[in-house]
């Protein structure tokens, strides 16, 4: 079936060969057969192929190697995820040969447009990481653009690599620190978990404990409790010194909005989520704010046993140090019958963490029912935790005891047994008041079976035999009789019980001693000949024996500390919780300690995000913005298309972006609202400003553009504009004149009092023409079209648009000389390319060429318009020549040119016909028809064509740059050839590449282009810096990231020829 020609075979092979996979069967047999689908054009058969290369490429890699080209070519495909997997199985391939390429496709994918490839590079750094670990350096790059993206999707796969590649580089989180905290809302479960580890072990460096006044209290109260009285007196100027020294705490406004934001996440549906905010709030927030967590912890052990495991294994540490949080909720912790033995126990953990004088009556009621249980080792646990509580609270150590006796006549051994190694502990603290208990436990010698239970029995008589003279040689004897047959940990208190009688009480026991002395000198363990031999030398006096002898009843019979029964949890908490050292109670492989909190706080500035000045505005200017924008809406309703289609998708652009930017932000402070809605409106104010710029653009145009042409000096371009503003209520009338002068098709009364489009374009037609005399006869018909009509222009002479002796001055005029409006200028500057529709062989004599005129087309402003010549090479006349049947993409639209009737031999007809391309490269289809022939042919854009320039000041071009930061930047290095060092070169060569308009920069070494397309009114920005020697940098910001990318290539070859 994999050999199949029809995919409809291969892709239930593969969906097959998949499913076997899911159940676990080894299918790595049929790997040669699968690779060579790999470049199946079928998109769902190469994405199942993928899937399994993913899987097996690791242990076939020299099969694997042998298509790398076709993973490469995978990864320049169209679908975003053919690209994701061609990354994923290339990052799969663990062969060191292959690191560059790696690599390469990591810096790739890291500028790709779809949030769904970024994220697959930054899962494939840490792989790429494992296997040449001298990458660090490059990779670190790769992350720190990541970091800045601004997608939920990529950041906690960026995080995550963060962690595994350079944890210690806390440096690059600071200035994306506020943007993981309100994004962490929106990002995926798995990212939110791995963020807010991060974030946990971040703020600890960052920020002061929220703690530390409670903890020099409590330091200094277990001083005075524990210490003299000399010594308190010694240390009160010190301690009262230090709090002097200490400064009152104030939260770090990032400290709060870390808590503020994690919050939220307690309720969420996944018990990792919530764990991951439970140990952050218990590592870092105030203690009168740790409580919040108890409930959504509580809830979790309503979960699945696995998630009630690791939860209660966090209770159990917290509820050591902040018992009070767990309290409320003491019922949540008792027993089902239904749960699992290790839930069981830790339940009881919390239960006994949790006692007090005040529920102390409640829990041993629960802990009676839980002895009857049948599961013997919960029963064990329980008689433990009884001991606990009977330790730690003293008015309930007499009823624990008195129960615990009880138990002694169990039927139950295991629970006698373990009753017995309690009760021993307990009688530690008490003995003198309880021998009766002592003798009672002694009779239980003959039953108890469990080597501890004999074990401890043994040792209290030992150590308490003077309360029990009478019995203790007794239980020696008997023990004695049976000792070959003991355990080894009952042989062992069998030998200090004999040792400690010899002590105590020689004539009774002397003999029974040495004969069980006898019987350990010969016995199979080294540990009891061993001690055998050593106390025998201890407490039998001879001549060898030393000073020591002296000495052996204080040192088998000294008074020892009663035990002190602690929680298992105690110590957990210097793990982070949570973590998998934490529930093994060991360092894990990959832990990274939990930071101390720093003595002082370090400067919080580092992670400020520098916001323009440009972007603030006071509340009265937006005031008299909102009153006055209902003029300009006014005014732009008497414009022509073209103010309409500049002015609508850039408004609708900006109002996306700024909602965009407040939703991505609705958990932040208030400031950071208020700043948002100050740019929201500031972008509403640009916009009417640039509608009240445009006709006072054209206004000057018609004018002015002799002065400004000939001399281009800033001071006077300001004179100028200052004049323009003067004549601004006149600018509505110019653009009536404009829209009737357009719609007249033989009109040749354009003039420069007219202000139109047309006149302007003639009047730089003109200007042109005696430097390019040479051109040939189609190029300057081409340019001299007056309007988008079939007849051509009657020419205009020069001395109606400017005076003659200005035309020598006006030839070397550029697009550098002036900052006018580039809508109007480029056209003229920057030589249009001509491209070949039909060529005269396949058109049998009818030749067809187009150009793109870069001016906006009458009908419908969101079209792109299409200059068409059309040659008439043939003896005979051709009639009809008309557009038939376009079959445009879905979305595009093709509005014909107007049929041409008769073309005569050897005539040349120009037309215009305009072509919505949606912002897209690919080729618009149509068929050109004459009265007897048709052909097939497509119209296919260069990405420069697809924009028209906007006009925008350097702050405001900062701006819109500051709202297309992260991915929607790309940047890429170039080197400038020796023939494109000037200005003039530079601005020529990338105004060729693309339809932008030039923006006025300060600096001398950067040159600034803006624009947007035709269809959506995507801002495009471009800058170019030069650096040292030919070096240059080329950035372009905008949202539309398959633009950029290409734009990127056009104009790197453009500045290369």
């Amino acid at each position: 079936m994999l050999d199949s020609n029809k995919d409809s075979l291969k892709l239930e092979a593969m969906k097959r060969i998949v499913a076997m996979i899911a159940r676990g069967k080894n299918a790595s047999d049929l790997f040669p057969a699968v690779v060579k689908n790999v470049a199946c054009k079928n998109i769902e058969v190469k994405k199942l192929v993928y899937v399994y290369l993913v899987r097996y490429a690791e242990e076939q890699q020299d099969l694997a190697l042998l298509s790398i080209s076709t993973f490469q070519r995978g990864l320049k495909d169209p679908n975003q995820l053919i690209r994701a997997s061609a990354l994923r199985v290339l990052s799969s391939i663990r062969v060191p040969i292959i690191v560059p390429i790696m690599m390469l496709a990591i810096k790739e994918a890291a500028s790709d447009m779809s949030p769904y490839v970024r994220k697959t590079a930054a899962h494939a750094i840490p792989k790429l990481y494992s296997l040449d670990s001298d990458q660090k350096d490059q990779l670190i790059e790769v992350i720190e653009k990541l970091l800045a993206d601004k997608t939920t999707l990529v950041a906690g796969s960026v995080v995550m690599a963060f962690e595994e590649v350079c944890p210690e580089r806390i440096d690059l989180i600071h200035k994306n620190y506020r943007k993981l905290c309100n994004l962490l809302i929106d990002v995926e479960e798995w990212g939110q978990v791995v963020i807010i580890n991060m974030l946990t072990r971040y703020a600890r460096t960052q920020f002061l404990s929220p703690n530390q006044n409670e903890s020099l209290l409590e330091e200094n109260t277990e001083k005075a409790f524990y210490g003299s009285e000399e010594e308190d007196a010694k240390d009160a100027k010190a301690e009262a010194a230090s709090l002097a020294k200490r400064k009152p705490y104030v939260m770090d406004p990032d400290h709060r909005l870390l808590l503020r934001n994690t919050k939220p996440l307690l309720q969420s549906r996944n018990a990792a989520v919530v764990m991951a905010v439970a140990q952050l709030y218990f590592h870092l927030a105030p203690k009168a704010e740790v409580g919040v967590i108890a409930k959504a912890l509580v809830r979790l052990l309503r979960s699945h046993s696995e998630v009630q495991y690791v939860v209660l294994q966090n209770v159990a540490t917290m509820s050591i140090k902040r018992r009070g949080m767990f309290e409320p909720y003491l019922k949540s912790f008792y027993i089902r019958s239904t749960d699992p033995t290790q839930i069981k126990i830790l339940k009881l953990e919390v239960l006994t963490n949790l006692a007090n004088e005040t529920n102390i009556s409640t829990i041993l009621r629960e802990f009676q029912t839980y002895i009857r249980s049948m599961d013997k080792d919960f029963v064990a646990a329980t008689i433990q935790a009884i001991g606990r509580c009977a330790t730690n609270i003293g008015k309930v150590r007499d009823t624990c005891l008195n129960g615990l006796v009880q138990l002694l006549s169990n039927r139950d051994e295991l629970v006698v047994a373990e009753s017995v190694v309690v009760i021993k502990k307990l009688l530690q603290m008490q003995p003198a008041q309880h021998s009766e208990i002592i003798k009672h436990m002694a009779k239980l010698t003959d039953n108890i079976q469990v080597p501890m239970a004999r074990a401890s029995i043994l040792w209290l008589i030992g150590e308490y035999c003077e309360h029990v003279p009478k019995i203790a040689p007794d239980v020696l004897r008997k023990m004695a009789k049976s000792f070959t047959n003991e355990e080894d940990i009952v042989k062992l208190q069998v030998i200090n019980l004999a040792a400690k009688l010899y002590l105590t009480n020689s004539k009774q026991s002397k003999l029974l001693t040495q004969y069980v002395l006898n019987l350990a000198k010969y016995d199979q363990n080294y540990d009891i000949r061993d001690r055998a031999r050593f106390i025998r030398q201890l407490i039998v006096p001879t001549e060898k024996s030393g000073a020591l002898n002296k000495y052996a009843k204080k040192l088998f019979l000294a008074q020892k500390p009663a035990p002190i029964l602690e929680s298992s949890f105690k110590d957990r908490d210097h793990f982070q919780l949570g973590s998998l050292s934490h529930l093994l109670n060991a360092k894990a492989v990959g832990y990274q300690e939990l930071p101390d909190w720093p003595d002082e706080a370090p400067d919080p500035s580092v992670r400020n995000v520098e916001v323009p000045e440009w972007t603030k505005c006071t509340s009265r200017e937006k005031r008299k913005e909102k009153v006055e924008k209902p003029f300009y809406s006014d005014s732009e309703g008497e414009s022509g298309p073209t103010e309409s289609a500049d002015s609508e998708p850039e408004s609708g652009s900006e109002e996306h972006s700024s909602s965009s930017s407040s939703s991505g932000s609705s958990s932040s402070d208030t400031e950071e609202e208020e700043e948002e809605e100050d740019s929201r409106e500031q972008s509403e104010d640009k916009e009417e400003e640039e509608e009240e710029k445009r006709p006072k653009r054209k206004d000057k145009d018609g004018s002015h553009k002799a002065v400004s042409g000939s001399t281009g000096s800033p001071s006077e371009e300001e004179e100028e504009e200052e004049g323009a503003k003067k004549g601004k209520k006149k600018a509505p009338q110019g653009r009536k004149g404009r829209a009737e002068t357009s719609s007249e098709e033989a009109s040749t009364s354009e003039s420069s009092s007219s202000g139109s489009d047309s006149g302007s374009e003639a009047e730089a037609k003109q200007r042109k023409a005696p430097p390019s005399s040479k051109a040939s006869s189609k190029e300057i018909s081409l340019l001299d079209l007056d309007d988008f009509t079939p007849p051509p222009p009657q020419p205009i002479p020069s001395s109606s648009i400017i005076s003659t002796s200005l035309v020598t001055d006006l030839e070397g005029l550029t697009l550098t000389d002036t900052s006018l409006t580039p809508t109007l200028l480029s056209p003229a500057f920057s030589a249009v390319k001509t491209y070949e529709l039909l060529h005269r062989m396949a058109g049998e004599g009818l030749a067809v060429e187009y150009c793109f005129s870069r001016r906006p087309f009458p009908g419908d402003p969101h079209m792109v318009a299409v200059q068409i010549q059309i040659s008439n090479n043939t003896d005979t006349e051709v009639k009809n020549l008309r557009v038939n049947e376009p079959k445009p993409l879905s979305g595009m639209r093709i509005q014909e040119f107007p049929e041409i009737e008769r073309l005569a031999p050897g005539d040349t007809a120009s037309v215009v016909m305009g072509i919505d391309f949606c912002d897209s490269t690919q080729a618009a289809n149509f068929q050109l028809c004459t009265h007897t022939r048709q052909f097939y042919v497509s119209i296919q854009p260069p990405v420069g064509e697809l924009m028209a320039p906007v006009f925008m000041s350097e702050n405001e071009f900062k701006k819109e740059q500051g709202k297309l930061m992260g991915m929607s930047e790309i940047t890429e290095k170039l080197m400038l050839p020796e023939k494109c060092q000037s200005d003039h070169t530079i601005v020529q060569q990338v105004t060729s590449a693309a339809n932008v308009g030039r923006v006025p920069c300060g600096a001398s070494n950067e040159y600034r282009f803006a624009a947007k397309t035709v269809t959506s009114g995507s801002l495009v920005l471009i800058t170019l810096e030069r650096r040292e020697g030919s070096t240059a940098q080329l950035t372009i910001n905008s949202e539309k990231m398959v633009i950029g990318t290409m734009l990127v290539k056009d104009i790197i070859q453009a500045l290369a020829q």
